[in-house]
């Protein structure tokens, strides 16, 4: 019997994406399932973080999220349109939310299925692998039929159970924060949270000294 792991995620986090490759080769190494958890990022959490947060703050992460993705040789570009509908000038939140409600839903339907993880991994390299209009066509279908999901049944249940996912998604946050942390990517492994896609050789580390094998 493999291990198991949480791996709390948002389709909005460029960090969450940059993740996913290392995890990805991790998982097809190891005998270890990841289960998604996918949150609401913190434009809808908290709408007036990035109002009131330091004005480096932005500049900074594109910046480091860039030279991130260069150095794990990782195709990375702002998402287009971006997940999240936000005044890049004001850093004011939009009232109407067209994308991220339905991402973050069918994210949390999927994972009721088993297959969370390869859904994250395969929307989240449409959102920010520099392919422009990845809500557009039938690129979110094909990339649920890569993860062994129908897109038409994931937004119909992501229709029809908005309520009950949403209560699903703030047990997510709700669990993270728990464990003992607030952002993401955390991976939690038996109560203990890694923070970041710069603390994966940490939670593998951790995992081996708990019986983690290959494959």
């Amino acid at each position: 019997m493999g291990l198991r792991a949480d791996l709390y995620f948002s389709f909005r986090s460029p960090y969450s994406y940059l993740a996913l490759p290392r995890w990805r080769q991790i998982v097809c190494d190891y005998d270890l399932v990841i289960d998604l958890k996918p949150v609401y990022p913190l434009a809808i959490r908290q709408p007036d973080f990035f109002e009131r947060n330091h004005p480096n703050w932005l500049g900074y992460t594109i910046r480091d999220v860039m030279r991130v993705a260069q150095h794990a040789g990782i195709p990375f570009a702002p998402p287009r349109p971006d997940p999240i509908v936000q005044n890049v000038v004001t850093r004011q939140i939009g009232e109407d939310q067209p994308y991220i409600y339905r991402l973050v839903r069918t994210g949390q339907v999927a994972a009721r299925r088993g297959k969370g993880f390869a859904y994250a991994d395969e929307v989240a390299q449409l959102i920010w692998g520099g392919a422009a209009g990845w809500n557009q066509g039938d690129h979110l279908a094909e990339a649920a039929t890569r993860a062994g999901l129908d897109m038409a049944e994931l937004d119909a249940e992501a229709e029809a159970d908005a309520a009950a996912l949403d209560i699903e998604i703030a047990a997510n946050q709700a669990a993270l924060e728990a464990a003992g942390h607030w952002g993401v990517p955390t991976l939690v492994f038996q109560g203990e949270p890694f923070f970041g896609q710069d603390r994966i050789d940490l939670a593998l580390w951790r995992m081996e000294q708990a019986g983690l094998e290959k494959r």
